[in-house]
């Protein structure tokens, strides 16, 4: 038979069981804290170990921040820009881009006056209207192109279709070379043109295109006379007869 001392010597037990394995807990808490170490080590010990791990937090950190600065820094650019190709020569842009243009311009607008009486072609739609200013914007930007410095005058396999009126390739090319700003100022001459070309086209206007295309004619012509034919006596009555400059 169990007296009142055996049952306080029980509680007591419960008692201390229960708070040993309160104290476990709290080590088991503990050990995953700061506060724990500290508690259980001591501040001499846990200073030690908090300069260690600081020291990797450190590094670690350092290390993390110049692989990031590595991913985000730009490539190094090379400094040069590439070189864009030529291949078409002069012959090759004005064949292509400028005769068809202008070709195209002059059969746009035009007037005939016949034994039928007279007769007017003109852009009538907006498509039109769209189709020929296509071409003006052709006949704005091939200039560019023909200035383009290291761009030959023709391939070296072309040969003059009428020496003696046409210069060779090799004496065009000559002349373009020996003075430039010339060339430019000339192939500008067919820009400042067909921008009138332009104006005329943005306000479909026929008479001021009609106009327009007499100011690109003379403008080529221009250009041709001092580097194409400048041997061709009737084409050289023709343009001093039209005021042309070349």
């Amino acid at each position: 038979m169990r007296g009142p001392l055996n049952s306080l010597s029980d509680a007591n037990k419960n008692v201390a069981s229960l708070h040993a394995e309160q104290n476990a807990n709290a080590i088991s808490i503990e050990r995953s804290t700061f506060a724990g170490l500290y508690k259980r080590l001591g501040p001499e010990i846990i200073g030690q170990e908090t300069k260690e791990v600081m020291k990797l937090y450190y590094w670690v950190l350092v290390a993390s921040l110049a692989v990031l600065g590595t991913g985000c820094r730009k490539a190094p650019s090379s400094g040069q820009a590439p070189q864009l190709l030529r291949p078409a020569t002069i012959k090759d842009i004005m064949d292509s881009m400028v005769n068809p243009s202008g070709e195209f311009m002059f059969e746009s607008v035009y007037q005939i006056s016949d034994e039928h009486g007279i007769r007017e072609k003109a852009p009538q739609t907006d498509a039109d209207w769209e189709e020929v200013r296509e071409h003006v914007v052709i006949l704005l930007e091939a200039p560019n192109l023909l200035v383009m410095p290291g761009r030959k005058v023709a391939p070296p396999d072309v040969k003059s279709q009428n020496p003696g009126i046409e210069l060779e390739p090799a004496q065009i090319q000559e002349l373009i070379d020996g003075n430039r700003l010339a060339f430019i100022r000339r192939a500008r001459g067919l820009q400042d043109a067909a921008a009138v070309a332009m104006k005329a086209v943005d306000a479909k206007n026929k008479d001021a295109l009609f106009q327009a295309d007499d100011g690109i004619d003379k403008a080529c012509e221009t250009c041709h006379l001092h580097y194409w034919y400048p041997n061709d006596e009737r084409a050289r009555a023709v343009a001093e007869g039209e005021g042309i400059v070349y």
